[in-house]
């Protein structure tokens, strides 16, 4: 693997941040200079070429950004999480005439189509739309297939079981071409869009606002950026649901939120 310091590290971000307006410094320096230094392993090329090949209007810049950001997710991934939703966030929100929910960081679009599962077994799904968003185009593109390997089905399938699943997860996709096809009744009640967390503004209000295994890559000051814009995105007695390694301790907004459950990170905003 060709590997790069530190030093080399901060050119790349600041050459990125000048062709392409997108800036890295927020996130943690150790996950970006292992992926810098596996890309420029997959192109068999050392930084210096890299950063002479990075120009305005390029498309390498671009997939590099892609390769930087992290976009690995499953369905149902954390199934205990599925259960405290159904279980107590669902009892809450079934009093709403329409649901709005926000899946920040949906990578290609698991977690959305297990919130469509849930909603769809709740009987809310006719009256819900869910927002999934990403900063790469790339993930959003294979997201709006909802296409799937079958080798990944028997993980998910295992992960919907132990979420309390009412049905078989094989009732909401169909095989084709040796893949998994989510069902469209799924897809049409999802909006997948282009959205970055650390730089776009709030662009709706929800009732619910999953950012799960996101913000574990940023700084602490990046971080607090984030949860301001969460929270202004946030519905009054709206929920809030994060990964099982975040937390709203030091975001600035801890005194805002009652918390539903402290080791799966949802909060509900009080204030």
């Amino acid at each position: 693997m060709v590997l790069i310091e530190y030093p080399e590290l901060e050119m790349l971000i600041t050459r990125i941040r000048e062709i392409s307006g997108f800036d890295f410094s927020g996130y943690a320096r150790p996950s970006l200079l292992r992926r810098a230094s596996r890309y420029l392993s997959g192109k068999g090329m050392n930084l210096g070429e890299l950063l002479i090949h990075i120009e305005p209007g390029g498309r390498i810049v671009y997939d590099l950004i892609q390769e930087l950001t992290v976009n690995y997710s499953e369905m149902f991934r954390d199934p205990d999480f599925f259960v405290k939703v159904r279980n107590e966030v669902f009892t809450y929100l079934e009093s709403y005439p329409a649901i709005r929910m926000w899946v920040a960081g949906c990578a290609t679009g698991e977690e959305a189509f297990s919130m469509a599962i849930l909603l769809k077994e709740a009987g809310f799904l006719d009256r819900s739309l869910i927002y999934a968003t990403d900063l790469s185009n790339k993930v959003l593109a294979s997201a709006r297939e909802g296409v799937f390997t079958l080798g990944n089905t028997r993980t998910y399938s295992e992960n919907y079981m132990m979420a309390a699943g009412k049905n078989s997860l094989s009732d909401y996709y169909h095989v084709a071409y040796n893949k998994a096809v989510i069902s469209p009744e799924l897809r049409r009640n999802i909006i997948f869009s282009l959205h970055d967390l650390t730089g776009d503004g709030v662009f709706n209000e929800f009732q619910f606002i999953s950012c799960r295994n996101v913000m574990i890559y940023f700084t602490l000051e990046l971080r607090q950026k984030v949860f301001r814009l969460l929270y202004d995105s946030l519905s009054m007695l709206g929920f809030l649901c994060l990964g099982k390694r975040e937390t709203l301790r030091y975001s600035g907004i801890e005194g805002h939120f009652k918390i539903i459950d402290s080791s799966l990170n949802i909060y509900q905003k009080i204030r």
